[in-house]
């Protein structure tokens, strides 16, 4: 038998039934889905500091469990000192099983390790699509808080195919992410 994670079979089981019955679906085939999950992370002074941008790789691909790959800028900005084509960040694209695994340790371990931790906010982008930033990497537990030499934050966007914005915070919700202000039914 194949290995199915939790939470793909969460959405299968609950989260599509769910959100047929919300939304009034005439096929599953409608109900939003989760596509993929980029974590983004940008490194601005790796201008001065190479290295920082490889520490990123390593954190984004520990944390993640898929290689991530560097940024590099577009343009020169003279302000910046920064050149076209020096790298200033690293990014990776989760998609199937891995997103699931990701999600998963993100709403179970990651968030509630954040202090003073009250939910997360629930604007979207207005085509479905959602980015959460985190302001420390050291949330999650694959990062080994003695070997952080710099504290970076991260962008987490998660892309879904729900048309409007009210169905892909359903489909949010119903994974489990703790949102601010969510009324308790």
């Amino acid at each position: 038998m194949s290995y199915t994670p939790t939470l793909e079979k969460k959405y299968k089981e609950e989260i599509v039934p769910a959100l047929l019955k919300e939304f009034g679906y005439k096929s599953v085939m409608q109900v939003p889905r989760l596509e993929k999950i980029v974590i983004n992370q940008g490194v601005g002074a790796a201008v001065a500091d190479k290295k920082l941008v490889d520490i990123s790789i390593n954190e984004l691909t520990a944390i993640t469990g898929q290689k991530a790959i560097p940024r590099y800028s577009k343009k020169d900005i003279s302000n910046f000192k920064l050149r076209k084509g020096m790298p200033i960040g690293a990014s990776v694209t989760l998609r199937r099983d891995k997103m699931y695994e990701f999600l998963e340790r993100l709403i179970r371990v990651a968030l509630p390790r954040i202090r003073d931790f009250k939910g997360i906010s629930d604007k979207l982008d207005g085509r479905g699509n959602y980015t959460l930033g985190i302001q420390e990497q050291i949330i999650f537990p694959e990062i080994n808080i003695d070997q952080v030499n710099k504290i970076m934050g991260m962008n987490i966007t998660f892309v879904t195919s729900a048309d409007t914005d009210e169905e892909a915070f359903a489909l949010l919700r119903e994974f489990g992410l703790p949102f601010k202000n969510l009324k308790k039914n």
